[in-house]
């Protein structure tokens, strides 16, 4: 179930559910409101409170409705393990109770929202919130049960194994107490409880092992009786549920020894009730617990039983879950008869067609009739025995591995190569003469380096290195050092065009200076044969012409009564009279904006959302002590 279902988020109960949405609501909407605000204003602060809330709501039963599996969209086996465990009918009707839940939430809000458009005041408007939200607490409130009841199943559905119903599967069945749960220990990597009484086994339990370097599954089921179906309770029907529609090898497992406390004839009479339920499945029956009493030692009565096992047509082996003998034939019987199984069911498949189509096998003929046995060359045993040391057939160190077997020990020293072969075995110091050896130096070591720098510089004259070089042709050599020529030259351009932009950089004006004459244009244009006028008329030479104004005497400035006085210059247009007619306008411009911005000075706050308190220590917190009762309000 866990690999169908990924992860279901808890289900919280009816009070934290409320809890965590309404105080969501207070965290996420504005908190300040009052009565002198515009009634428009008071109206949205309170529908956007009452929106929000559903929202809210809407979304996390949202969340649990789509989380929680569907029965019709489940495996057959999960279907089937859903009505066995937690009763279909009641999963359904907890999913439909959310459902119809989150309708009827949506549908208050939208009502109330509705309320709120025509409300007339904040204590109106007020109260239509408070009804809102009191109404979708009160259905959530009969949804109490429903939420319990999914978290128990969610918290089983985590509990639950990871079974994968199309997956090479060994199932285990049979009476209780038969030793399926040992089984399936000794072949997987499963850790199940083992105890000497009936039903230890109460639920599914999954292992893995491998063969033939596949993944399987090996599946323990609950003990089943031998009574009508009608009659069988929820821990028989689990496994009934496995038998029914799992593809898996279906092992039979019966006691021979009839500790379990059921004769051979009941466990008999038990197959031949259950095999209905596992038809069109490879089946293997196994007589356990052989270590007690051998089939060989039963009475004549109970040999006919087994011979009845016989009689149906399926293998019967034989094992002793104590002593370990025979596990691995079952196991390796059961996985090779489901393996046939799975190749002769994909053969009947419309899907074969199109496939083989597609394949040519190739068989070789034989030759000869002439028989070639499996043989090691002469020549490959010369070669074998010319590479031993002595002569003699060397032991390889897995040889003598397997000889001493627990006593052996890798010896690594035995091939050292060393002046004195009694120092092999000895203990490499550390420190030596007062210093740490991996940090020794030679003293010595520059006049060595000396003679091998020496030795060096005699092989590279003999052209001990490179006889290449010398087999040169003279082309060769010329191109070799025309290339030299290009990457010296190369380099020096690249140094010089470095230097160059530097120079030019740290000499660069300020400001551009016009490089270009007239004259020097004149010719230019005269050199391409462009014929340029020499007069006065030209564009480029005729002189600016001065203004009007500028060529008429200047009038002299009006002076004021009195001669001694200053003129005074003539400012500008001010800027706030731009695009305004008179001062009147202008006053009656300052008298809006300052009448604009006098609510927020009001308020000083940037909006609803602002969450400063000016005032510190605001009465109705610090003033006496609230009453019982008062921390639960909303």
């Amino acid at each position: 179930m866990a690999h169908v279902v990924k992860h279901i988020t808890a289900v919280p109960s009816y009070k934290d559910f409320v809890d965590i949405v309404l105080s969501r609501t207070q965290r996420k909407t504005p908190t300040v409101i009052h009565k002198h605000y515009k009634i428009s204003r008071i109206r949205e602060f309170y529908m956007r409170k009452v929106k929000f809330t559903q929202q809210t709501f809407h979304d996390k039963l949202s969340l649990i409705i789509s989380e929680f599996p569907l029965i019709s969209n489940l495996h057959p086996f999960y279907a089937t393990l859903m009505n066995v465990l937690y009763n279909t009918d009641h999963y359904k009707l907890a999913l439909g109770g959310i459902n119809k839940a989150r309708q009827l939430i949506d549908d208050c809000a939208k009502d109330h929202v509705k309320l709120l458009k025509y409300g007339d005041s904040l204590y109106r408007c007020k109260c239509l919130k408070r009804a809102a939200l009191g109404r979708m607490v009160t259905i959530m409130k009969g949804q109490s049960k429903n939420l319990q009841y999914l978290e128990e199943i969610r918290q089983h559905i985590n509990r639950l194994p990871t079974i994968d119903p199309n997956t090479r599967t060994l199932l285990i069945t049979g009476f209780p107490n038969v030793g399926k749960s040992s089984f399936i220990n000794k072949i997987s990597r499963a850790d199940v409880e083992v105890q000497p009484y009936a039903f230890t086994t109460k639920s599914l339990y999954v292992g893995h092992t491998d063969y033939k370097y596949l993944r399987w599954q090996v599946l323990d089921t609950p003990g089943i009786l031998d009574h009508p179906i009608e009659e069988r309770n929820a821990i028989e029907m689990q496994a009934v549920a496995a038998l029914i529609h799992i593809r898996a090898v279906v092992l039979y497992i019966a006691d021979v020894s009839e500790q379990c406390g059921h004769s051979l004839e009941e466990q008999l009479a038990l197959y031949k009730n259950i095999k209905p339920s596992f038809s069109n499945r490879p089946i293997v029956i196994v007589l356990n617990k052989i270590d007690v009493v051998r089939p060989d030692e039963l009475s004549e009565e109970k040999k006919k039983i087994l011979d009845e096992f016989r009689a149906e047509g399926e293998p019967v082996l034989e094992m002793s879950t104590m002593t370990e003998e025979g596990v691995m034939d079952v196991k390796t019987t059961a996985c090779e008869k489901l393996l046939a199984f799975r190749v002769e069911q994909k053969m009947k498949s419309n899907k074969i067609g199109s496939i083989t189509n597609r394949l040519h096998v190739a068989v070789p003929k034989k030759r000869d009739d002439k028989e070639r046995p499996v043989c090691i060359p002469e020549a490959v045993l010369k070669k074998k025995k010319a590479m031993d040391v002595d002569g003699a057939n060397r032991k390889l160190e897995r040889d003598i591995e397997m000889e001493m077997g627990d006593d052996y020990t890798l010896d690594l020293r035995k091939t050292w190569l060393l002046q004195n072969e009694d120092e092999k075995y000895d203990v490499i110091p550390e420190i030596w003469q007062g210093r740490n050896v991996a940090d020794f130096i030679d003293p010595d070591i520059m006049k060595k380096l000396e003679e091998l720098e020496k030795e060096e510089e005699a092989r590279e004259e003999a052209h001990y290195y490179s006889e290449s070089e010398s087999d040169e042709d003279e082309e060769m050599k010329e191109i070799r050092k025309t290339a030299k020529k290009i990457r010296e030259k190369r380099t020096i351009i690249t140094i010089e065009s470095g230097e160059k932009r530097r120079v030019e950089k740290s000499r660069m004006p300020r400001s551009k200076k016009r490089t270009r004459s007239v004259a020097q244009l004149e010719n230019e244009l005269e050199e391409l044969g462009v014929e340029i006028p020499r007069n006065s008329e030209s564009h480029y030479g005729r002189a600016k012409s001065k203004s009007r104004s500028a060529s008429r005497p200047p009038l002299k400035k009006k002076r004021d009564e009195s001669v001694g006085s200053v003129t005074r210059s003539k400012s500008r247009t001010p800027r706030d009279k731009s695009g305004l007619r008179d001062n009147t306008m202008i006053r009656k411009v300052k008298k809006i904006a300052k009448k604009a911005q006098k609510p927020f000075n009001h308020q000083a706050k940037k909006g609803e959302g602002d969450r400063v308190i000016l005032n510190m220590k605001p009465k109705h917190l610090f003033s006496g002590k609230r009453k019982a009762g008062k921390t639960d309000r909303r």
